[in-house]
């Protein structure tokens, strides 16, 4: 296009170079004027039987707290698998990226809980220290008006002497927390789960992978075994069956999926040479309805030197990867969701689990290897049934891989189109 800036070769900058403050976009100062107050809403999250939250009969604070965050009806995930978890049923719950999972399980945690008893009573365990804040943040949402109850985050950028002080000083009765730094307490004797009566898992996939397994399980022996196992996510490996069938009681499967990717989100690729991709993305840039985008890539190098290379095109931009110390990703993220710049880089950290609903269009810079990284990288757009775009950058090296998850997820991701309508993703 005429007019369009000269794009820069793709170099790594230099090491430690600080990216993570930015400025304005230059090409558009008014873009947050565009996002729309309210979102469209599709089958994902409206195709319910018509019930409220009433219907559950839920303590009159969390109704409150629940209201308070302008949560106004259960989704199909919420209706099927809340009566179920207030029954006291171990439950393996299957239902796509932001439809309501974590609400899924943190309202029947916090109806169940009972903050007159000084101990642990429920576990949330989460892969990444970005979705344990953001759970931990929902759960202090959601019980806003619950009175005396004490919730604690643990990952590894909190200090373990601070944990320590705090589960000797106060009666906690949540915890979310990643595993690593939870094993490491219950392995000194630091937290007591004796008393534990629910335990979720959230991404149980990624929970139950190689490298997380023997974490989990060592977790999960500190418990005891009349607990309540709550597991919820989008994928289900053998890996995941093979948990169920040995730590839960006739736990009750809940699916709430008949297609796997989210109905508002609409993909595209695009097919190029390797060294066409920063001209692409900048055409894309000027000629889409963009809200707020994340652009994934698949190494932490390529993450920082996009980040420069859209930083000099004159958008504003951050990055984060999973080097990065736990105090930077968590400011990045936070700048992104308050809207302070307009594009985020980032790597598979911010793959699962990160919720910002201005978020309608989502770059795979490069393209993934495998099918859960895609639909979880997707699946950052059309939160909670909003509308989103997906464009999938394809080089020679990567079609194959494109049919693979093509086939795996068993949908059809066409060509990008020369004009693609608005209506599809910004309203």
């Amino acid at each position: 296009m005429s007019g369009e800036k000269p794009e820069p070769a793709m170099e790594l900058p230099q090491e430690g170079e600080n990216l993570s403050l930015i400025g304005e976009d230059e090409e558009d100062k008014d873009w947050r004027s565009l996002i729309p107050e309210e979102r469209f809403h599709t089958a994902d999250v409206t195709a319910t039987r018509n019930g409220t939250f009433e219907d559950f009969a839920l303590k009159t604070e969390l109704l409150r707290g629940i209201y308070k965050k302008r949560w106004e009806r259960p989704s199909p995930i919420q209706e099927d698998s809340i009566p179920m978890a207030m029954s006291g049923y171990d439950i393996l719950a299957r239902a796509k990226n932001g439809v309501g999972k974590t609400g899924s399980y943190l309202i029947p945690i916090l109806e169940k809980v009972d903050p007159s008893l000084p101990y642990i009573q429920a576990l949330v365990l989460v892969p990444t220290i970005e979705l344990a804040a953001q759970t931990y943040k929902v759960c202090k949402e959601l019980s806003a008006f619950m009175k005396g109850l004490e919730v604690f985050l643990i990952h590894r950028g909190i200090e373990t002497e601070k944990a320590i002080v705090t589960f000797q000083t106060k009666n906690v009765h949540i915890v979310i927390a990643t595993p690593g730094r939870m094993r490491s307490l219950i392995r000194y004797n630091n937290v007591k789960l004796d008393k534990l009566a629910i335990l979720a898992l959230d991404e149980a996939d990624k929970l139950l992978s190689v490298d997380f397994r023997p974490v989990i399980e060592e977790i999960v022996s500190a418990t005891p075994t009349t607990r309540q196992m709550l597991l919820f996510s989008a994928t289900y490996p053998r890996a995941v069956k093979d948990f169920c069938d040995k730590f839960m009681r006739n736990y009750k499967p809940i699916n709430t999926m008949n297609e796997l990717c989210l109905r508002g989100v609409t993909q595209y690729y695009a097919y190029m040479a390797e060294s066409d991709k920063i001209r692409c993305l900048n055409t894309l840039f000027h000629h889409l309805s963009i809200f707020q985008s994340m652009i994934f890539c698949n190494t932490v190098h390529r993450v920082t030197a996009l980040a420069k290379m859209i930083v000099d095109l004159g958008f504003s931009c951050g990055y984060i990867h999973a080097h990065m110390s736990t105090t930077d990703r968590t400011k990045v993220l936070h700048d992104f969701s308050e809207k302070k710049f307009r594009h985020l880089v980032a790597s598979d950290l911010c793959a699962r689990g990160v919720d910002v609903p201005t978020v309608n269009v989502v770059f795979n810079f490069d393209f993934p290897d495998k099918s859960d990284a895609y639909l979880h990288r997707v699946g950052r757009g059309g939160r909670f049934g909003g509308l989103a775009l997906a464009v999938n950058f394809i080089t020679d090296a990567d079609r194959w891989k494109k049919t693979l998850i093509e086939k795996e997820l068993g949908c059809k991701i066409p060509s990008i189109p020369k004009d693609i309508d608005p209506a599809l993703y910004a309203r």
